[in-house]
């Protein structure tokens, strides 16, 4: 029975190597549900430290490998042994869907397993930096799209720098620590209808050009945003491939088996003390129901829960505390969203769902 809530956070974002670091280390602490006797035996002081280390699990539940993170991973690793072996014209991946449908989650993911096998293969000393993450501000120019990669490395930024010595600088220190895999998360942020952001998109193409590296986007609907539009959109579409994330669909018997596969994986996370396991595997329905299939929307949906139920002293979760649980626009108004017609997407192939450690 470890941790605190800040803790767990840290004080440094992903897009930073301090907060990637701390994000690929990361290790959720065991928190161990004690007994009632030994529950009822605990002090005020020690059952407040104990019911915070429980509300700081739940508040960062297990990640859950659907198949389709599944995917994006494996198929990231192939793309990065594949382009090892190339100077020129290297392939990257884009990751595509709907806002809540696990898009960073998977990105994300995808850098952690990369780093870890690169640390526990590397035989040298020395400074090595395997993946970098960045997100694209709104409306970023081509110069503060490559002053996110030098803030993510730490490196300084005088008033006086301009885009090519800040690019400059950031393509030779990637070089020099080894990184080979590029995660771009946010990328419907550059509409290539606008010259800033045809600009900024050619900023990422000659990084890519400069450094010897896997790229990966990410972006909510990237194909409608126009990202595969055009000239510059032409180049994109001929060498990245793309995968979408979507909602888990509910229709066959394979689509519900793994709807509850994802319940059961989170279900067995929890900590509470009167919750039935299997209690929500058999709310499986009405979880896919409330929630439209969306991954974030269920995992808000039961953290939120779980630590209410911790709070009102309950310790379990059922229908009527999951009802009362305020959930995102998406969710709780799905025919508003399903009247926009989406695009038509290549999806994930079936798999089981299991968890996976880490952060969303």
């Amino acid at each position: 029975m470890t941790g605190h809530a800040s803790d767990l956070q840290g004080h440094d974002p992903p897009t930073t190597k301090e907060g990637w670091a701390r994000f690929v280390s990361y290790q959720p602490p065991h928190v161990e549900r004690l007994s009632l006797p030994l529950l009822n035996a605990l002090s005020p002081e020690d059952r407040e430290t104990y019911d915070e280390a429980r509300i700081a699990h739940h508040a960062r539940l297990v990640v859950v490998a659907t198949p389709t993170v599944d995917q994006i991973v494996k198929t990231g690793r192939r793309l990065v042994t594949l382009n090892a072996g190339t100077d020129t014209a290297r392939r990257g991946l884009i990751v595509t869907g709907d806002s809540g449908t696990g898009k960073s989650t998977a990105l994300k993911q995808l850098g952690k397993h990369h780093e870890l096998l690169v640390r526990r293969r590397r035989t040298f000393a020395g400074a090595c930096q395997p993946v970098v993450y960045v997100t694209v501000p709104p409306a970023a120019t081509a110069k503060v799209l490559a002053a996110e990669f030098a803030r993510f490395l730490g490196l300084p930024l005088p008033r006086n720098l301009n885009q090519v010595n800040i690019t400059n600088m950031v393509c030779d220190v990637l070089c020099q620590l080894g990184t080979d895999l590029v995660l771009v998360d946010e990328i419907h942020n550059i509409s290539l209808a606008t010259r800033i952001g045809a600009e900024t998109s050619d900023q990422l193409k000659y990084l890519a050009e400069r450094i010897p590296a896997t790229f990966v986007y990410a972006g909510i609907d990237v194909e409608d945003a126009g990202l595969f539009s055009g000239v510059r959109g032409r180049q994109i579409a001929g060498r990245f491939a793309s995968i979408a994330t979507t909602p888990f669909a509910y229709g066959t018997r394979t689509q519900r088996e793994q709807w509850t596969a994802l319940v059961s994986a989170l279900e067995h996370a929890l900590c509470l003390h009167r919750h039935r396991t299997g209690s929500l595997v058999r709310l499986a329905d009405y979880l896919h129901q409330r929630t439209g299939g969306m991954i974030g929307s269920l995992s808000h949906l039961i953290r939120d829960a779980a630590v209410e139920a911790i709070f009102d002293g309950t310790e379990q979760i059922t229908r009527a505390g999951l009802g009362q649980v305020v959930l995102d626009h998406a969710a709780e108004h799905p025919r508003t969203i399903a009247a926009t017609p989406a695009p038509r997407r290549r999806t994930a192939p079936a798999a089981d769902a299991a968890p996976t450690t880490g952060a969303a």
